[in-house]
């Protein structure tokens, strides 16, 4: 597979020619759908003021699992920093470029992405790691913090239910879901050698007529300046 560049030219869109995964297929049908059905969520508003709080000006931040881009990377490009969008779905990224051309997309799959050690000062993990099972999570989560610089800021978000490898329909399409209790998720926040600084939980119903009401859990962490293991 040819090596795509590591951070794409601003509002470009790099696709990596392999199978794409599973959760591709949902995420391409429900496309612009998602983000009108999960904009009105208050709590991951508060969760992208707390992050814009302790970024300086220029910021290179990560957004694994982009999306359309909204409002993740389109708030924190806003705000001047500079924004690299990852989304497995090709109708998603081609969204978020249109949408948000001063953040660079690329639709690959995170972990074939090489990311440079301590090479970004902010990541953001936004419900995009519900489709791999548990120990893929963990895997990537610590390979995300190998590439938060020491003292960089991360916020992870999950649907903190004590499920794994599970048949579900969200939105009217098929996932196969695993998930993390909430304790069970920040233990791996706190393996992966993060400290979590803070957590905001909330119940939360997408704007859609097949959705259902949800729990949401985002932390809120850091790299210690050293982090053990990294």
């Amino acid at each position: 597979m040819p090596a795509a560049p590591e951070h794409p030219t601003e509002g470009s869109v790099v696709t990596d020619d392999q199978q794409r995964p599973p959760a591709a297929a949902a995420f391409d049908a429900l496309g612009a759908d998602y983000e009108k059905a999960f904009a009105t969520s208050k709590t991951h508003r508060r969760s992208l003021e707390w992050l814009l709080g302790r970024l300086t000006p220029g910021s290179r931040v990560l957004d694994v699992g982009s999306g359309t881009g909204r409002p993740t990377a389109e708030t924190l490009a806003n705000a001047g920093h500079d924004v690299l969008g990852v989304d497995v779905s090709p109708v998603m990224v081609e969204l978020a470029t249109r949408q948000v051309p001063a953040a660079s997309f690329r639709c690959a799959d995170i972990r074939d992405v090489p990311l440079g050690d301590a090479s970004f000062d902010a990541v953001c993990v936004y419900f995009s790691l519900l489709q791999l099972d548990r120990r893929e999570q963990a895997d990537l989560v610590r390979y995300l913090v190998r590439a938060l610089k020491p003292s960089g800021h991360m916020v992870l978000a999950t649907v903190p239910l004590d499920v794994e490898d599970v048949d579900a329909a969200f939105m009217g399409q098929p996932v196969r879901v695993s998930s993390f209790t909430a304790q069970g998720f920040t233990a791996v926040a706190e393996e992966a050698g993060l400290a979590v600084l803070a957590q905001d939980a909330s119940m939360f119903t997408p704007a859609h007529p097949d959705a259902q009401p949800e729990p949401h859990l985002f932390l809120h962490c850091r790299r210690p300046a050293t982090t053990p293991g990294t």
